[in-house]
């Protein structure tokens, strides 16, 4: 099968990686694959060692005509049967691109929210008539597209993306830099925070966890401080103990090296790749009860889920593994199960093989 991938890679290493790692394993089932994306990008090296066709793309612009020339003129070349097409911009040159043309398209969807029948801008993505497939991240995504889409015959379905444990670098770190200590226990956070990734309600449970003096909190992303977090944090009461780091590019070994990991985001979250990082530091994850957060933590197996905007709960959560030592091994124990069974990678392969093989007949 000849399968051409629209995807930007251009972010860190292991951001990317369990989306590349896709089409690299999807060689042994005999695809041959073509990926229009950055060709600097470090993983676009990393294609070309295993034989894949790269061809230099930036996907800048909603509508870009040299995107949709180059785009229609791969398809073409390559006797395309499948086109891929993993972010918003490159959805929506796809759709224009493949008009007309004897080829599937198939598209991604990460996260819940966004996608509307009364947006016009929705035509430009998933909901498009052109779109023969949706490939959606969690099944709480494909819910909310399956919702949203007119036609029913369109192949909509979860894949989760997988990972594999070799990929991580969870040796602990020394936190000191930081301003903690290794025994101290350490909570995680982190984020490019916007509003609905509810950092101020782990800010708001820091207050009920003041009096524990061995308690810190390591707040790991962009856009921390600002307000209302730098008022948040000077009324939380630990204001010595709330430690930030600003962007990382280890923020895995960090998570590593802490106690638990809080994901409090309030919506939009279709599956949090930093749980799954937690989850491969062996990291249990205190997380806020949104649909893609509950597919991936078992309450009380490999962290706990907590009500959507409940700082009480946080804290009240964190407490009890803060009192509880063997109850916290006994999930960090856990933590990898998860990994290994559900969100393998071997199994998302699999499935990305199914899927394109059904919808063009393929066998």
């Amino acid at each position: 099968m000849n399968l051409l991938v629209l995807t930007a890679t251009d972010g860190s290493y292991n951001s990317v990686r369990p989306e590349a790692e896709i089409y690299i394993s999807l060689l042994k089932f005999g695809y041959n694959i073509t990926i229009m994306t950055e060709e600097d990008s470090a993983y676009a090296s990393r294609f070309r060692e295993h034989g894949i066709r790269v061809i230099n793309a930036h996907y800048n612009k909603k509508i870009s005509p040299k995107t949709i020339k180059n785009i229609r003129e791969t398809i073409r070349e390559h006797k395309i049967d499948v086109v891929f097409a993993t972010n918003s911009k490159a959805i929506s040159n796809a759709n224009i691109a493949c008009l007309g043309m004897d080829v599937k398209l198939v598209t991604y969807r990460g996260t819940t929210g966004g996608l509307y029948r009364h947006d016009p801008s929705a035509y430009l993505n998933a909901l498009n008539p052109r779109v023969d497939g949706v490939i959606c991240v969690s099944e709480a995504v494909t819910k909310r597209v399956k919702k949203q889409i007119f036609d029913k015959s369109k192949k909509v379905e979860t894949i989760y993306k997988g990972h594999e444990l070799s990929w991580y670098n969870t040796e602990v770190m020394n936190l000191e830099e930081f301003g903690t200590k290794n025994s101290n226990f350490n909570v995680a956070f982190v984020a490019n925070v916007r509003p609905h990734k509810g950092l101020s309600y782990l800010l708001q449970a820091a207050k009920k966890l003041a009096q524990y003096e061995d308690i810190h909190i390591i707040l790991i992303g962009q856009n921390i401080s600002q307000e209302p977090y730098v008022s948040e944090i000077k009324n939380s009461g630990m204001q010595e103990r709330i430690h930030l780091t600003g962007y990382r590019n280890d923020a895995p070994q960090i998570i590593a090296s802490c106690s638990v990991l809080v994901q409090a985001s309030t919506r939009k979250e279709g599956l949090s790749r930093v749980i799954l990082e937690a989850l491969a530091a062996k990291t249990p994850v205190i997380a806020s009860a949104i649909e893609g957060n509950a597919e991936i933590i078992d309450d009380g197996f490999n962290g706990f889920i907590v009500p959507i905007k409940d700082a009480d709960a946080i804290a009240q959560k964190i407490i009890e593994l803060y009192d509880a030592p063997q109850k916290l091994a006994e999930l960090s124990q856990n933590c990898a199960y998860t990994l290994e069974t559900k969100m393998a990678h071997k199994t998302t392969v699999e499935k990305f093989d199914r899927f394109f093989r059904e919808l063009t007949q393929q066998f």
